[in-house]
Formats: C-alpha cells, sequence, structure tokens
C-alpha cells in the first residue's frame, strides 16, 4: 500500500502554528489521483488538488473505521460523492 507524508505549514505571517506534518496509507496513489483530477469541475489547480487529497485522506479514514460512528453514517454518501467524480471521468 503506497504511503504518503503530508505537511500543512502556514503561509500568512500571522499564524503562528507550527508545520503539520505525518504519514498516511492509502491504498490508491493519491498523487496521481489528484494530478487527474486537474482541469475538472470547474475549479482551479489547487482546489482540484486539495479536494483529490482531501478526499483519499477521509475516504481512507472513513474506510477503516466503516463499522464505527460517525464514519458509518457518512459513508454513503461518501460513496455517492465518490461516484459522481469517477462519473466526471477521474
Amino acid at each position: 500500500m503506497p504511503r504518503f507524508r503530508i505537511t500543512v505549514k502556514a503561509l500568512s505571517p500571522d499564524t503562528k502554528a507550527e508545520p503539520l506534518q505525518f504519514e498516511v496509507a492509502n491504498h490508491d496513489d493519491i498523487l496521481a489521483i489528484a494530478r487527474r483530477m486537474n482541469g475538472r469541475f470547474d475549479l482551479d489547480e489547487e482546489s482540484n488538488s486539495a479536494l483529490a487529497i482531501g478526499m483519499k485522506l477521509l475516504g481512507e479514514i472513513v474506510l477503516k473505521h466503516r463499522n464505527t460512528e460517525p464514519f458509518s453514517t457518512l459513508r454513503p454518501a461518501l460513496s455517492d460523492f465518490n461516484k459522481a467524480v469517477k462519473a466526471v471521468g477521474v
């Protein structure tokens, strides 16, 4: 299973928080998916990347905890959303 390092670093000078960095495993190559989503949904490149990465990170957690609340309640809606995204040709 592919592993990824996620880093979130504040760019605004008024944000004093230290960068957040963590590693995750995902059953898909989330970088390849983010690249394939570029130019879809009438979004700019940054929004497309954020959507792709966010969907994959959330989806993996929901899948892992699919029998636990509140993730079990989110799973059907997330599944429908993923199907709609794939129908666009991602």
